[in-house]
């Protein structure tokens, strides 16, 4: 029988706890955490346990868990990791449904046998576990501050998920000074069964969380994550920090979590789609949360700067074009509404420049302009320090009309820059949670999160794209090359598959001898490209096995012998299965097609520019599947080279309709033949528009998985 997992509200909503390894020195672990419990005020049940018995902090200490004579929703364990499994053991006698493991020393040193053991018994029982190798958890739902971080956490709704613990602890510390109030902070260390996906399932229908913040190294269930965040997005800002950019990066964070930290750019191209904000810095995800945390969605796209200096309003276009802020440009209507505070030699163009004469009245007047005009649906403010107005009425000044801007509902920044009375100002406006810049890009980064966050909330569910293609002749080529003992399609199989999912190719076939490739080529009509096939040479090109323009029969019977005896030259023991002889494909521009089931992230899908150079552009875009039409489209944009698609220098548009359907056909084997592991059609070239595609190679990898594909 199946029992299902307990809920997992009650580790932000327990009604008791019990601490496993309290000590009564003020010291330790376990006695930070009880006492930061009893500090923030949780009114649930307490339970300090200890086998030396023993008392602290006015509690009794049990010396099992099991003297507990009530229920327990969670156990905090913070003991040893040789004492672990028997403290679950312990938990599991006395139905506990929540185990938070402090306790290091498992999978981050290597010691995945015992963490694996701990979580086999836990599952057996129905218990989760958050964890090993964490800090604790807070929720202000219920005031629980089971960490041995900071006891001073202000309470608010921003909700922090952090695979750091001491990153975690210090951010913490971090939200206090910027004045950010939490909701929650959950350290999730190894992530040996509660990772973001959970959790993020949780918050989402949490009224105390309005912004979640995540700091990730390492990717599990990465299919699963995917499909909650395109949920989670559509309800709630999400916004993610994750270490492992640079390659020494990625080693750093394998080493530091026992996790794998994938490849980047499939991560920042999947977090786009999924509608998440990925933040540069720990600073710039925390401005992000507390400006996203005070101010509204604005109602549409435009947004408008007001400046008393044009330098700064320079920067400041410069910024709205990296942030992908659009700037509203209607010069007619912007000289009506900002004409009499622009002094004659301002400007009312955006940036509307009020000049450094403008005063306190001046810039009330603009910004209550921009402020009544519901065309324009957000303000970004800058101000130079000059001698028309002191640090008293900047404050006043300020302060005024983020109150009437908060009032009808429409997001504003300031960036404001000098010296000393600026600098007061800003220490003043701080404090009370008013979004006043010292940089402009920090306060332009700002606005273009939260457009962001509109885009993503107003984009209308799209249907996942599929293909018909003829899965139970794929699936008897699988057999037939797995019965063969390989993992992968040798170029006529290949060409099977094609056929199998309508997508193109060139004519052709595979030959054993010099006469069968004559006759072949002789069939096809010249000029022909002949091609090594073995199950030994993945990469033809490197080991000599490729060759183009055989015009004629004496090149095919020339070029025969020189395949052959480069493979054997450079992989002296390949097995040569034989020749493939195919169409010279007519020249057009050429794409690569990919599809993966990743290790971090699930099925992927990958386009960009093809041939021979890919590896060296590595001009290519990625995204998750499934995905629906308009994200391939989008994912088709996204590479450099798409005006070449466009047609460039009197050249014709090419058939991107084609590549759409190609796409589609892609998705759907990957999708629908679980045995597939890796598609990679290369090159693939595409015609002028209304001409088609054709695929020019294919390379399949399959994995020996008995189950059946959905037909």
């Amino acid at each position: 029988m199946i029992v299902e997992k307990p809920d997992i509200k009650y580790l932000f909503e327990p009604e008791s706890v019990a601490v496993i390894g309290v000590s009564q020195e003020p010291g330790k672990i376990g006695y930070k955490i009880l006492e930061n419990m009893l500090y923030v005020g949780f009114k649930g049940d307490i339970y300090p346990v200890n086998p030396k018995g023993g008392h602290a902090l006015g509690y009794d200490i049990l010396k099992s868990i099991e003297e507990v004579e009530g229920e327990v929703d969670v156990a905090v364990i913070a003991i040893p990791a040789r004492f672990v499994y028997d403290a679950v053991v312990s938990c599991a006698k006395k139905n506990v449904k929540m185990l938070a493991i402090i306790s290091s020393g498992f999978s981050e040193i290597g010691n995945l046998e015992e963490e694996q053991r701990v979580l086999n018994y836990a599952r057996a029982h129905n218990m989760r576990i958050l964890g090993p190798n964490i800090f604790g958890h807070y929720s202000s739902k219920v005031a629980l501050n089971a960490t041995f971080g900071p006891r001073d956490i202000a309470e608010g709704n921003v909700a922090i998920i952090t695979q750091s613990g001491a990153l975690g602890i210090a951010m913490i510390g971090k939200t206090a000074v910027q004045n950010i109030g939490l909701s929650s902070i959950i350290s999730v260390g190894n992530k040996t069964d509660i990772n973001e996906a959970d959790l993020l399932e949780y918050l989402i229908t949490q009224d105390e969380t309005k912004i979640i913040l995540m700091y990730i190294e390492g990717i599990q269930e990465g299919e699963r994550l995917v499909k909650v965040l395109k949920h989670a997005t559509k309800i709630k800002p999400v916004i993610v920090i994750k270490s492992g950019r640079s390659k020494r990066g990625a080693v750093a964070a394998a080493s530091h979590t026992g996790s794998l930290a994938g490849s980047d750019k499939v991560f920042d191209a999947i977090m786009r789609q999924c509608g998440v904000l990925r933040a540069e810095s720990i600073q710039e995800a925390l401005e992000w949360s507390k400006f996203l945390s005070h101010s509204n969605v604005p109602k549409g796209p435009n947004g408008i700067i007001i400046t008393n200096g044009g330098g700064v309003g320079v920067m400041a276009t410069d910024a709205c074009e990296k942030y992908d802020i659009k700037l509203y440009d209607d010069q007619d209507k912007l000289k009506e509404t900002f004409e009499s505070v622009a002094h004659g030699f301002g400007s009312t163009k955006n940036p509307v420049d009020i000049t450094g004469e403008a005063s306190k009245a001046d810039y009330v007047k603009a910004l209550k302009e921009a402020l009544v005009d519901d065309s324009i649906h957000c303000v970004m403010a800058l101000y130079c320090e000059t001698a028309m107005m002191d640090s008293q009425e900047l404050t006043e000044m300020i302060d005024e009309m983020y109150e009437q801007y908060q009032t009808k509902g429409k997001p504003i920044t300031f960036s404001v820059f000098g010296g000393e009375l600026t600098e007061t100002a800003i220490s003043v406006l701080h404090k009370k949670n008013v979004p006043v810049y010292r940089d402009v890009y920090d306060g332009v980064s700002c606005m273009g999160a939260i457009q962001s966050i509109r885009k993503v909330q107003s984009i209308e569910e799209a249907e996942p794209v599929t293909a018909e293609i003829d899965v139970a002749a794929i699936n008897q080529i699988i057999d037939d090359a797995l019965a063969d003992g390989r993992t992968f399609l040798l170029a006529e199989e290949g060409q099977g598959l094609l056929n199998a999912a309508s997508l193109p190719g060139p004519r052709g076939g595979v030959v054993q001898s010099v006469e069968a490739a004559v006759k072949l080529a002789d069939d096809i009509g010249y000029p022909v490209v002949m091609k090594v096939v073995s199950r030994n040479i993945l990469h033809k090109s490197d080991a000599g096995g490729v060759l183009l323009d055989l015009d004629n029969s004496e090149e095919v019977i020339d070029g025969y012998q020189t395949i052959i005896h480069s493979c054997k030259a450079n992989v002296p023991d390949a097995i040569i299965d034989g020749i493939e002889v195919v169409e010279q494909i007519t020249a057009g521009t050429e794409v690569i097609l990919g599809a993966r089931r990743d290790a971090n992230f699930g099925t992927t899908i990958m386009f960009g520019l093809g041939g021979i150079y890919v590896e060296v552009m590595k001009d290519v875009a990625f995204r998750a599947v499934p995905l629906s039409n308009r994200e391939l489209r989008s994912m088709i944009k996204e590479i450099r080279s798409y005006p070449l698609l466009l047609g460039v220098r009197g050249e014709a548009r090419k058939d991107i309709e084609s590549i759409i359907t190609a796409l589609e056909k892609v998705v759907s084997l990957i999708s629908k033949v679980p045995r597939i592991t890796d598609i990679e059609i290369n090159p693939m070239v595409v015609y002028e528009q209304g001409s088609g595609a054709r695929a020019v190679d294919i390379r399949v990898l399959l994995s020996d998985d008995k189950k059946d594909s959905p037909q």
